[in-house]
């Protein structure tokens, strides 16, 4: 049976808990940023796709510098608050980390990064002045980690930036797509105010390109336009049985948990996940969270070529969640148009294909699970269509650019529209590039 408000309040508070808990108390977040040995040319900062100075940062804890250390994380990477308690700090920072090679636990960035962003935020330190406004004025659409990244930096500079945004709040993937347990909606939403603290960025909400504006309009009123757009939907399974009531797409379901509350997500008994990202993880981890008695995961390939890092798999093992390797979904089945089965072909590894990743390939041999929840976590599609329609290059929906241009003058991108879905510090770097290639065109512009 698919039903909500399948637990207690207290329940859900208990399961939805913070998964990573910050220090409890400024001498224990001293004691461990004195462990770090403050390394030259340090692993950890290479690793860190917007290159935290992390040794210094980190020895500024130590000096009780705490402010410095804010600044010295918000300069490279100003959601590096969200990034703390959402990047896969085991195969970044920490998994760099020389501690590794010695056998011991490597150092907590990750909780030592919470520690000074969380007291910058919490106090509202405004640690950077924005110029006086030059009068130039940028668009962004996507108000996710790349638009955010991209209109600090541009504010910074002097430039008035407006965000065209198609939710009711801004944040993007950290707000709508990522589990309940890692960041709650609060906090999402006291991230971007404190963005927007430096003032000279406008978000508009509700805004959606190709609806409510369009780029045309953009371009004439505006001296540039970044595209942060992100992906869309759960790609589609293409198999029959998927119009079948009860057949959820990863994105949508992690969604309404943030937007409707725990207790309005419906959710099944046994529910089948398909795929292994992250988008899987969080999606079976949290039916199970919600009161699914069974979750079962399905993907096509095996344990080495999963996406997710192992310290994500943990967690969904450690919550109870089975996981079958080398199962793609071939049919669903259901009575009286809801789902009751899922068929499964057994796969086998074949040969390497171009990224070096083995490709499954059919046995022909099926199994089948009893469900009645299937939730498609296998990828998602690019806005292609919109891309399209005002004649964006893209390879199959995604962005193409030049140092964040795409083929329009004047128009940039970045972000998970542009890579197809990476991590959020990915895109708020990509935010930061676009950044500077806007800056560097208005100034070129300004200068004829």
């Amino acid at each position: 049976m698919i039903e909500a408000n399948r637990l207690s309040q207290v329940q859900y508070a208990e399961n939805f808990s913070d998964i990573h808990p910050p220090f409890e108390t400024k001498d224990a977040a001293l004691v461990e940023a004195n462990r770090c040995l403050f390394c030259y040319d340090a692993p950890c900062m290479k690793s860190c796709p917007t290159s935290i100075d992390v040794p210094k940062f980190i020895k500024q804890i130590a000096t009780e510098n705490v402010k410095g250390s804010a600044h010295t994380i918000f300069s490279s990477n100003i959601m590096g608050a969200g990034c703390s308690k959402v990047c896969p700090v085991e195969k970044l920072c920490e998994g760099a980390c020389v501690y590794n090679f010695m056998e011991e636990e490597p150092i907590s960035i990750a909780r030592l990064q919470r520690y000074s962003t969380e007291k910058a935020m919490s106090a509202n330190w405004q640690l950077f002045k924005r110029k006086e406004s030059t009068g130039k004025k940028v668009a962004i659409v996507g108000a996710g980690p790349a638009g955010l990244s991209c209109a600090h930096v541009l504010s910074r500079e002097g430039i008035d930036v407006t965000i065209f945004e198609k939710e009711n709040k801004g944040g993007g993937l950290m707000t709508y797509g990522i589990a309940a347990y890692k960041v709650t909606p609060q906090f999402c939403e006291a991230e971007v105010n404190y963005i927007l603290g430096i003032g000279g960025i406008e978000i508009k909400y509700e805004q959606e390109l190709g609806k409510n504006i369009s780029l045309t309009d953009l371009q004439k009123e505006y001296d540039a336009v970044y595209l942060a757009i992100g992906v869309g939907l759960a790609r589609q399974l293409e198999i029959p049985g998927e119009e079948l009531e009860g057949v959820e797409d990863a994105i949508k379901f992690i969604y309404d948990i943030r937007d409707k509350g725990f207790d309005k997500v419906a959710v099944g008994d046994k529910v089948a996940v398909i795929g292994m990202g992250m988008t899987a993880i969080d999606a079976a981890t949290q039916a199970k969270r919600l009161g699914a008695k069974e979750v079962t995961m399905l993907y096509r390939r095996t344990k080495e070529e999963m996406p997710c890092t192992q310290h994500e798999l943990d967690i969904a093992m450690l919550d109870g969640c089975e996981i079958i390797w080398l199962a793609s979904p071939k049919e669903i089945k259901g009575v009286d148009g809801k789902v009751n089965e899922i068929i499964c072909s057994i796969m086998k590894l074949g040969e390497p294909d171009a990224s070096g990743r083995r490709s499954p390939v059919d046995t022909g041999e099926t199994f089948s699970l009893v469900v009645n929840m299937v939730i498609k976590a296998a990828g998602q599609m690019p806005f292609e269509a919109l891309v399209d329609e005002f004649k964006i290059q893209n390879s199959k929906g995604k962005i193409n650019i030049t140092d964040s241009a795409t083929n329009i003058p004047g128009v940039f991108a970045g972000g998970d529209c542009v890579n197809g879905g990476k991590e959020v510090v990915d895109a708020v770097q990509a935010g930061k590039d676009g950044a500077k290639a806007i800056l560097d065109f208005i100034n070129k512009n300004q200068n004829h």
